[in-house]
């Protein structure tokens, strides 16, 4: 990162405003009749319908098409715990995604919570302000945790984007990978290095597609994961695998996959060598990826590589997914995003890199053509079309999966 970069990003946070998000007003409040409507007297006609039934809260404020975006601070980008004022930058910035690409109005809310369970207690308290909540970088097991519960007791979506959405990107791009390859993902042999709250749901959602748990290897800083370890938690006690293996170079012997999800220049090229004929490496550490790309390349060309980067092809970019899922959840007011809806997204997000791209697309991308393929295996962020496809599966998903309280939209694409 050079210094100008670092001069213009606070540059960029600083002015001509500080901060990335306001308000604005969306009724005139011009003349003293709008005033009227506005606040007192008016006011008082849709606070009596709300008391008469909560529901109509949904006709006369912007609760369903509002999103909180909530954190501790504990887990801040690659930064570590540096506590809930330094996150509101990053909280910021996901406000601005939600509003920027899916026209969802959302409001950063940073908690100084003593204990998990004072942050759970909070967050239920107001959750009656908000259609949906985007839980954000929260340091794992007590993400788990306070998600679970949070879930349990809010009648609202609530869903930890690093977990979740992380997930929904990484496995659309895995399916695809793997099918350009010629593999499947039943039996495709996959190691997982990190164990943390992105590589738990990554590794949850591939099983939910068809990943075979004997053939799933999670590594943590002290190994693979096996039965016989001490000090397992409940969380990776759910990845046992006793193949035999339990280095990382053991794991690696024979791979199809490789999922990193973990820190900076982590995969060797011994490592790589030790993998299957044509590899699927997504080394998704941020901002450093657990291999450098052209070392990948240059000591494998039979791969598909993925990463957590802008400047290197198929990127693995959250910003495909979340403001989507929300958007099609918030649209037929889900009670909640569960499986159906994720792998849904997964499916759409799967498909949508098959189409087409369109040109202004392209465009934006200084590139002639985008087409399905080993540099291609995830749409990119600026493809308008995530809106109607991603939002439209989630949507339908909730309807039919019976977590819905509306019916599909008809401006959704059938």
């Amino acid at each position: 990162m050079t210094t100008d970069f670092k001069q213009a990003a606070l540059d960029y946070h600083e002015f001509p405003i500080p901060g990335k998000i306001g308000i604005a007003l969306t009724k005139p409040a011009d003349t003293i009749d709008h005033l009227a409507l506005a606040y007192s007297p008016g006011v008082a006609e849709p606070v009596r319908e709300i008391a008469r039934d909560p529901l109509n809260v949904y006709r006369y404020t912007g609760k369903g098409n509002l999103v909180a975006v909530i954190t501790n601070g504990t887990a801040i980008l690659g930064l570590g715990n540096l506590g809930p004022l330094a996150s509101k930058p990053v909280m910021e910035g996901k406000a601005l995604l939600f509003k920027r690409f899916a026209g969802v109005d959302s409001i950063d809310i940073e908690v100084k919570a003593e204990s998990t369970q004072a942050f759970i207690d909070t967050v239920v308290r107001i959750a009656d302000t908000f259609g949906g909540i985007n839980l954000e970088d929260i340091k794992a097991p007590e993400c788990f945790e306070i998600e679970q519960a949070l879930i349990e007791q809010c009648d609202i979506p609530v869903f930890h984007d690093d977990q979740h959405g992380t997930a929904i990107v990484t496995a659309a791009g895995m399916l695809n990978a793997l099918e350009i390859q010629g593999k499947t993902l039943e039996t495709a042999k996959i190691v997982c290095l990190g164990a943390g709250a992105a590589a738990t749901a990554c590794m949850r959602l591939l099983l939910s597609l068809g990943a075979q748990q004997c053939n799933l290897y999670m590594v943590d800083r002290k190994g693979v994961i096996y039965s016989g370890r001490e000090g397992l938690t409940e969380h990776k006690l759910q990845f046992v695998n006793d193949g035999g293996a339990r280095t990382l170079l053991d794991a690696m012997q024979g791979a199809d996959v490789f999922v990193g999800l973990s820190g900076a220049n982590l995969l060797t090229p011994e490592l790589l060598l030790a993998m299957a004929a044509k590899p699927v490496v997504f080394a998704c550490s941020n901002p450093d990826p657990e291999i450098d790309p052209a070392l990948a390349m240059a000591t494998r060309d039979d791969l598909i590589l993925a990463t957590g980067r802008s400047d290197y092809p198929n990127q693995v970019n959250n910003v495909v997914g979340f403001p989507f899922i929300f958007r099609g959840a918030l649209d037929v007011r889900a009670s909640r995003i569960n499986e159906a809806m994720k792998i849904a997204a997964v499916a759409a997000l799967c498909q949508l890199t098959k189409e087409p791209t369109p040109v202004e697309v392209l465009r934006a991308f200084n590139v002639d053509r985008l087409e399905f393929g080993r540099d291609y295996i995830i749409p990119k962020l600026l493809d308008a079309r995530l809106l109607g496809t991603v939002s439209g599966a989630v949507a339908k998903a909730a309807v039919d999966s019976g977590v819905a309280r509306l019916p599909y939209p008809a401006h959704y694409p059938l």
